[in-house]
């Protein structure tokens, strides 16, 4: 697209624009991250006009400073107090890149932010694009000892990135995928957390916000990519979780023989399996990987080992929430498989009797009887016989009397 997009916007409306800017910037207190000699405030103060205007021969395009100002303004937009390279802006900066980003839309002649995000996209996003890309490590790289940029820049850039497709939703984001899509996986690429997780951050939008047809030709890169995150950093883990669960079941859904089911699943068990006393992980996924074993239904059956060797550890944790979590993840695939030729059905109904009795001491002992009951109930139904001969040996168990009191009723009334 031509470089007329932004370039509505005339430079005298730029500059009124961009004056509360440059005041509300230079007095922001600012320190740079330690150990790093980037100064973020200075890279956003050159997106800024210059308010006097340079001589001919060195003078910027107008559309450069118009997509410079649309940046700088989806920087401070883009700000978290949980965001180290963005932390430090304030709160006016950021009212002020609002309201800046309005007045641009409307001087440049367009409805709405959306609209004009639609507009400048293909003058912007390859920009972002390569400022990420070049701040990654290449293994393949001829360039021996090249100088990269500050890890800082690619930050910004990623929060850029990520805040400029926040602005455009259904149906108009399918129309830029073939922009948006290889811009996230270069952020998803990239070695620094910070830059990561805005690329997650942006898929899951994306995901949102297109038709599976629109995601086709990008699939495999996508999911490739997202199993490539799986054994991110501990602070990554949620986001990581979050959209390869999405991606996986909004381009798979209709097809649970998907090869990648197995993979996605597999690379996750196998991190489990390498930390399985790490709470914030086995909880982050037992809450979010419920749509997975959805999808999947019976092809579950070939992961069964590492499943239950992994749910009869975690529901003896002194963990409250990991146990409840992982009960309601055991009755959903009791649910959709039936357990079928299953060799687990005596050793859980051993282990969920001795929750049972754990639970005695437990705060939330009660909503935890309640889970334990309505799988020994559904396991009832579903082996019959193989399930009477496991419970035989608990049915004079004098520290049972109420479970098999309370299990007899509720067999009854179902």
């Amino acid at each position: 697209m031509p470089h007329a997009a932004v370039a509505a916007v005339p430079r005298a409306a730029l500059l009124t624009i961009s004056a509360p800017l440059r005041d509300s910037l230079a007095a922001a207190p600012y320190e740079p991250p330690a150990g790093s000699s980037a100064s973020v405030k200075s890279l956003l103060a050159a997106l800024l006009p210059s308010p006097s205007p340079p001589p001919p021969q060195a003078q910027a395009p107008a559309a450069k400073e118009a997509g410079d100002l649309l940046l700088f303004c989806a920087a401070v937009l883009a700000a978290s107090p949980e965001y180290p390279a963005l932390h430090w802006v304030p709160a006016g900066l950021a009212g002020a890149g609002a309201a800046a980003v309005k007045e641009m839309a409307a001087a440049g002649g367009w409805g709405s932010v959306g609209e004009m995000m639609v507009a400048v996209a293909p003058e912007v996003v390859p920009l972002l694009k390569a400022v990420v890309k070049d701040s990654c490590v290449d293994a393949d790289s001829d360039e021996i000892g090249a100088v990269k940029p500050p890890k800082e820049h690619a930050a910004v850039a990623a929060h850029q990135f990520r805040w400029l497709v926040s602005q455009v939703s259904y149906p108009k984001l399918g129309d830029l995928c073939w922009l948006v899509i290889p811009c996230a996986l270069t952020t998803l690429d990239h070695w620094s957390p910070e830059v990561k997780v805005q690329g997650m951050v942006s898929f899951v939008h994306i995901a949102k916000n297109v038709k599976v047809t629109e995601l086709s030709l990008y699939e495999d890169a996508i999911l490739d990519a997202c199993c490539q995150n799986i054994p991110a950093d501990d602070e990554l883990w949620y986001q990581v979780i979050e959209v390869s669960v999405l991606l996986l079941t909004y381009t798979q859904r209709s097809n649970p023989r998907s090869p990648w089911y197995d993979r996605m699943l597999s690379e996750m068990l196998g991190h489990l399996e390498r930390q399985p006393l790490n709470k914030e992980r086995r909880v982050a996924w037992l809450t979010l990987i419920g749509p997975v074993f959805d999808a999947m239904g019976l092809f579950l059956l070939a992961h069964f080992r590492r499943l239950f060797s992994l749910f009869f550890q975690w529901i003896h944790t002194d963990d409250d929430k990991t146990v409840l979590l992982t009960l309601k993840q055991i009755h959903a695939i009791i649910k959709l498989t039936w357990i079928r030729k299953s060799p687990y059905t005596l050793r859980l109904v051993d282990e969920l009797v001795l929750l049972y009795k754990e639970s005695a001491t437990r705060s939330n002992r009660e909503v935890m009887r309640d889970h334990i009951l309505e799988i020994l109930v559904l396991l009832q139904k579903c082996k019959g016989q193989q399930f009477e001969e496991a419970w035989k040996k608990h049915e004079l168990d004098p520290d049972l009397t109420m479970l098999l009191s309370t299990f007899n009723e509720l067999l009854y009334k179902k």
